[in-house]
């Protein structure tokens, strides 16, 4: 079968799912586009292979500074940590900062793996390394500390406490980079739709509005003798979406963690 890569690709597959178009599926377009919504809301909001962790770069500018808080992209579900630019030893594509009158040891280079070719007098292998960075990183920690945040998704507003004040640490102009998880966007990444849970979970919903649909002729009788029963299709429905969702939150779902808080 022929890989799904669009938002109609993914309907006229589920479709096909309930059997179309040998038998007409009773659902109205507008319906099954918000079953689509709703299918990928869900993906999003608990499927480990919907989210990603990622840096969100932002230069604070004087209005963050008074009103305490940063307006975040509605993208992203949850934020574990703010980092200073200057801070600690930097993130990946970031400037290195100064390390807080380090002298030699930050100027000369960091320790050589070999155990030579250094000027700073510190020699060592990868574990040197990972020490002296826990062991700034702690300092800077100490002496700086780190901001205190607060997410409110549904605000999309990152609140930023006890930093803001006049001598704080965080002042209009200066960059901080946020560790967060975003969602993957569909329209980006449209393997999104051929996802399995994904193409399963809508197919159990566009049935389960079938189902609603059918049911107020619940017991008509067609002719030949066939007698519609909605409401068997519907609690069939529901139970697919149920163990769908169990499934997925048992094999699938981002663990509960650290989020900010």
């Amino acid at each position: 079968m022929a890989k799904v890569n669009t938002r109609q690709g993914l309907i006229k597959n589920c479709l096909r799912r309930l059997g179309e178009p040998v038998i007409e599926v009773n659902v109205d377009p507008d319906q099954v586009e918000d079953r689509v919504d709703d299918a990928i809301q869900v993906y999003q909001e608990f499927h480990s292979d919907a989210t990603f962790r990622n840096y969100y770069a932002h230069e604070m500018t004087q209005d963050d500074v008074d009103k305490q808080y940063i307006t975040l992209p509605d993208s992203i579900l949850y934020v574990t940590k703010m980092f200073r630019f200057s801070s600690g030893f930097g993130l990946p594509g970031y400037p290195m900062p100064g390390m807080m009158g380090m002298g030699s040891m930050h100027l000369g280079g960091m320790p050589t793996l070999a155990g030579g070719g250094c000027n700073t007098g510190i020699y060592g292998g990868m574990q040197t390394i990972a020490q002296l960075g826990m062991y700034l990183s702690l300092i800077d920690t100490v002496l700086r500390g780190s901001p205190l945040v607060d997410f409110a998704r549904r605000q999309n507003r990152l609140y930023v406490w006890g930093d803001t004040a006049e001598g704080g640490g965080l002042t209009a102009g200066m960059g901080v980079a946020i560790e967060c998880y975003q969602t993957v966007d569909p329209a980006e990444y449209p393997s999104v739709y051929d996802d399995m849970f994904v193409k399963e979970y809508l197919t159990a919903l566009i049935k389960e509005q079938w189902g609603q649909n059918m049911s107020k002729f619940e017991g008509m009788q067609l002719p030949g003798g066939v007698t519609i029963s909605g409401r068997t299709m519907l609690e069939e429905a529901k139970q697919e979406k149920t163990e769908l969702r169990e499934r997925m939150r048992l094999e699938q779902e981002v663990p509960p963690e650290f989020f900010v808080g």
